[in-house]
């Protein structure tokens, strides 16, 4: 099975800082380690980071919704399925040679049906009339096959479908009552039981004991269009086995088979696999081709999804089905948060205005040569998140950093932030709930949940209007109970400073502990204050634990 590759994946609600730092940090693992890394968004994509990607022609990540394993993470049963045509011997003896019960009946990678073993036994033990040969339009090549015979008259290619396999054990002249035609007489080496056969317009007869048959009759067979097959078995062999010949369709379960997707999540087909009782279940792709089979004791051998964590630390941010995954590192610049591993991993936390800038020092510390692409991405994300340096979670070195990385990309930085800034506060075709989740971010303490989205512009018209829009829809939102607490920053870089519309149950009286103003009109203008991770959300945090000690 081939190597799965390391996620990479920065939070929900990803902004540029998340996507780049994924993608250049995937880079530098795969230079260091030679083992495959995918970068991965864990939701959309905003307007000013697929600004940077497309100036920079970087494919955005793709979106990954969970990183619960799926059918796909799942080393399958990798046997081939069979044609419809073979024979029930040739299925039985395919099923103990491989160790398998169940085989998939296939028309290229189409799947037709199963066989288990079961069927096969079932249409041993179970009794059906002489007919059931031909009704199974059973190929001759199987009869051939599995009697061990030669064709003697005949085309080896045609069906024996019309007529019942009868023994002729009585003389000629009782075998005229009850041979029609088209049956398949099986009979020794008597030249005049032969010949009644073959008169009575026979289909085929089925000469036993390897006896030689006369040219007259083979003449006569000719010329009635009656096969011949010589085998090597008694008559008592040959009437056990006949029925070994019929095709695996014509036992084959065909309709409302259990299959399983490869994107399917493990979890919701373990729960199918528990009500029923068979061992193995097919998987087909995308498409609808079958791809292997899967059983419980696949699911015994599974191996979680291996994570990378990007820019946050917290459950709540982290892309759903985190908790069944494996973490393998955690490279972050916010407060610590609530996330918990099965084993230790390699955190790297620091003090910075920026992810990327941590991803910076990683490719230094590991002697790796940072390419013009990959500065690129670094440097317009350590613009984005310190709001080209003013932002007070911005660090000398983060600006340091940014100013080499520029050097090398060979781009200005000031240019750079203003195309940023644009595209990310191009709105006019988004709508509320868009604008207002594309930088979403939600902090839980003390059983309050906080919800805070940021907007930042260096047009204070530009925040004005989507004042304008943003402010009903969190009105909306609160009524239907889509939220309890919902902040929103309108964030004006140049003046550097921020107006904060507050909504909810108790956020009038959280805002004013924290910043000594009270909301007017579910609104309050705060001097100065730029940064949700460094300026707002602690202190808002702080204001929780102080009400909640009072």
């Amino acid at each position: 099975m081939q190597e799965r590759p390391v996620v990479v994946i920065g939070h929900k609600n990803p902004d540029t800082d998340s996507i780049c730092s994924a993608i250049a940090y995937a880079r530098l693992k795969e230079k260091i380690t030679g083992k495959p890394h995918q970068p991965r968004a864990a939701g959309h994509i905003n307007g000013e980071t697929r600004y940077v990607l497309q100036r920079f022609g970087v494919d955005a990540p793709k979106y990954l919704a969970t990183v619960e394993p799926l059918v796909r993470d799942v080393e399958l049963q990798q046997y081939d399925g069979v044609g419809s045509e073979m024979s029930l011997k040739n299925a039985w003896n395919l099923m103990r040679q491989e160790g398998v019960v169940t085989l998939p009946i296939l028309e290229e990678r189409n799947l037709e049906g199963l066989i288990t073993i079961g069927d096969i036994a079932y249409s041993y033990m179970e009794e059906h009339d002489s007919g059931t040969v031909a009704m199974a339009n059973t190929p001759y090549r199987n009869i051939l096959d599995t009697l061990e015979g030669t064709m003697v008259v005949g085309d080896p290619d045609a069906y024996f479908d019309k007529g019942k396999v009868i023994i002729a054990a009585a003389n000629p002249d009782v075998m005229e009552e009850y041979i029609d035609e088209h049956d398949m007489v099986v009979l020794g080496n008597r030249y005049e039981s032969q010949l009644c056969a073959i008169e009575m317009k026979a289909g085929c007869i089925v000469v036993c004991l390897g006896s030689p048959v006369s040219r007259t009759i083979q003449k006569l067979a000719k010329q009635s269009g009656c096969t011949i097959i010589c085998t090597p078995f008694d008559t008592y062999t040959v009437a056990r086995l006949i029925n070994q010949s019929i095709p695996v369709r014509y036992f084959m379960k065909k309709d409302q088979l259990i299959t399983f997707r490869v994107n399917d999540l493990v979890e919701d087909i373990r729960s199918v696999m528990a009500k029923k009782r068979h061992r193995n279940f097919p998987v087909l792709d995308e498409k609808g081709n079958y791809v292997g089979m899967i059983g419980r004791r696949n699911l015994l051998d599974m191996k979680p999804r291996q994570v990378i964590m990007v820019d946050h630390n917290e459950k709540s941010q982290a892309v759903n089905g985190i908790a069944s995954a494996e973490i393998l590192e955690i490279i972050d610049h916010h407060r610590l948060g609530n996330i918990e591993t099965i084993h230790p991993v390699f955190f790297r936390n620091q003090p910075l205005g920026c992810t990327a800038t941590i991803i910076y020092q990683l490719y230094r510390e590991n002697g790796v040569e940072i390419d013009t692409n990959t500065a690129a991405l670094l440097c317009s994300a350590i613009v984005s998140d310190t709001l080209m340096y003013r932002s007070p979670t911005c660090t000398a070195i983060d600006k340091a950093v940014a100013e080499e990385l520029a050097g090398i990309a060979g781009i200005q930085v000031e240019e750079l932030a203003a195309g940023m800034f644009k595209a990310g506060s191009n709105l006019a075709e988004k709508t509320e709930e868009e604008i207002f989740y594309q930088d979403y971010k939600q902090f839980i303490v003390e059983k309050v949940s906080l919800g805070a989205s940021q907007i930042s512009s260096m047009s204070a018209d530009e925040l004005k209007d989507i004042k304008a829009r943003i402010f009903p829809y969190m009105q909306r939102s609160i009524k239907a109970g889509t939220a309890k607490i919902m902040l929103f920053m309108l964030t004006d870089i140049l003046n550097e400073s921020t107006e904060l519309l507050v909504l909810g149950e108790g956020a009038d009286q959280i805002v004013e502990m924290a910043f000594g103003v009270a909301p007017v009109d579910n609104s309050v203008i705060l001097p100065g204050v730029v940064s949700r991770k460094k300026q707002l959300m602690p202190m808002l945090l702080n204001a929780v634990h102080r009400m909640n000690e009072e």
